[in-house]
């Protein structure tokens, strides 16, 4: 049987404008750090061993790099374009870490629309407070739909 998922798509292609922007806002906490470990395998000891850690230049553990780009992927495919967006391709550069009890800030915004092809281009910034985390630019298809 069929099913119709018309209604969890929250915008047409031909809706997009370059300089549309969503964002959402996580606080990182150990519980998170340590599941994604598990489900990772990376279990680094400056993500996960303290005592490590607190030798290192960040002077405590610190997430993964890659967490805060799953937090663009939760932008992308929850707020824009949204459900249904297939993700393409994302350049990431840490410019900073990021500890536990940080409030990662995620804002994509568009930059690009390729009608021709359905894709669009986002530059994707993670912030805490001032400080840029991660930069970087993701490419997504949006299907028709």
């Amino acid at each position: 049987m069929a099913r119709d998922f018309s209604e969890v798509y929250l915008y047409n292609f031909e809706d997009l404008k370059v300089g549309q922007t969503a964002s959402i806002a996580r606080t990182v906490s150990e519980a998170d750090i340590l599941a994604f470990a598990g489900v990772s395998g990376d279990t680094n000891p400056v993500h996960v061993d303290q005592e490590f850690a607190a030798g290192t230049a960040f002077k405590g553990r610190i997430a993964h790099g890659i967490l805060s780009v799953a937090y663009i992927s939760t932008v992308l495919g929850t707020k824009l374009p949204g459900p249904g967006a297939i993700y393409l391709s994302q350049t990431a550069k840490f410019k900073a870490p990021v500890h536990i009890g940080d409030t990662v800030v995620t804002r994509v915004t568009i930059t690009d629309l390729k009608p021709e092809k359905r894709r669009v281009t986002l530059s994707t910034i993670s912030s805490v407070g001032d400080t840029e985390v991660t930069v970087g630019e993701a490419e997504i298809l949006l299907p028709k739909h």
